[in-house]
């Protein structure tokens, strides 16, 4: 609908574009939330550099990865190397507590709202901020999970108590054998639950969540919804993105935000319905909280 039309980087100055977000929020019906990974980005969540190199040094050492995601993908000779790498990654990007405040900001803001939020986020970051579980709908699986690789079965499992025994017993960049993780019906390996092709797990909680986000939809059409975009990128616009446009467009009181570092724009036709601002969102979220309307 929007792909090949002019699109707007910026709906006004800096203060004033907060003044009018916080405004949205406090005014709105409903708050729909669409969060990418740029908002745990600006939470602490950074997958090379310095944090990189701090956890994952002898990993560096030996293969030369850039950075996580290149290592994630990477064919270890033995499942026991493979677990002892991913097992550090889903602990750091799970289950260590990192966030330097932004969920939590982003919380207080519209924790008395009526909000729901659309996330393809998989670090579970929401929920450790106080969101409702019950109004979280996760797209794209959470490194929390494990799932059959084959898969025989649409159940998900969690992985908490194994992953932390994985990294407190890895030794030369190995866990131990007995840990590696097989699926318990068919006997296959386990993997994590995330959607990188058509093997990626649906279990009985994803469909519950979908159901109860679009029946959020359904209750709220045509009230006045503000949907706010955070950290979105173009990886999987038809998700968050191109929908939050659509409907936007199709409801004559919504309004549609998009805050995003270098990467905040909307359609022209939606210039007049739309807060586009480029930053931190962290920074943003930080002068929202001080700002009074």
């Amino acid at each position: 609908m929007f792909l090949k039309r002019a699109m707007t980087k910026s709906t006004g100055n800096y203060w004033d574009s907060i003044e009018q977000l916080k405004y949205q929020i406090q005014t709105a019906d409903a708050v729909v939330i669409g969060a990418g990974a740029g908002l745990s980005t600006a939470a602490g969540f950074t997958y090379s550099g310095e944090r990189f190199q701090k956890y994952f040094a002898d990993f560096i050492k030996k293969y030369h990865f850039k950075d996580m995601y290149s290592g994630g993908f990477y064919p270890f000779e033995t499942p026991e190397e493979h677990w002892a790498y991913w097992s550090r990654y889903i602990d750091i990007n799970r289950y260590m507590d990192v966030d330097n405040g932004t969920y939590k900001m982003l919380f207080d803001l519209v924790k008395n709202k009526d909000y729901f939020v659309l996330t393809t986020n998989v670090d579970h970051q929401f929920q450790k901020a106080g969101f409702d579980k019950h109004r979280l709908f996760y797209t794209q699986g959470d490194y929390g999970l494990f799932q059959c690789s084959k898969p025989c079965h649409d159940k998900t499992y969690d992985n908490e108590e194994v992953i932390r025994r994985m990294v407190s017993g890895q030794k030369n960049m190995r866990i131990p054998s007995e840990l590696v993780p097989k699926c318990p019906k068919c006997g296959k390996p386990m993997t994590v639950n995330l959607r990188c092709d058509d093997t990626f797990v649906q279990d009985e909680g994803w469909y519950q969540a979908s159901e109860r986000y679009s029946d959020f939809l359904r209750r709220h059409e045509g009230m006045h919804i503000l949907f706010l975009e955070l950290g979105v990128g173009f990886n999987t616009p038809v998700i968050i993105k191109y929908p939050f446009w659509q409907m936007t467009a199709k409801n004559p009181n919504a309004m549609y935000a998009c805050v995003n570092f270098n990467e905040a724009f909307c359609p022209e036709e939606l210039k007049c319905k739309s807060i586009c601002i480029n930053g931190d969102i962290a920074e943003v979220l930080r002068d929202m909280m001080s700002y009074t309307v």
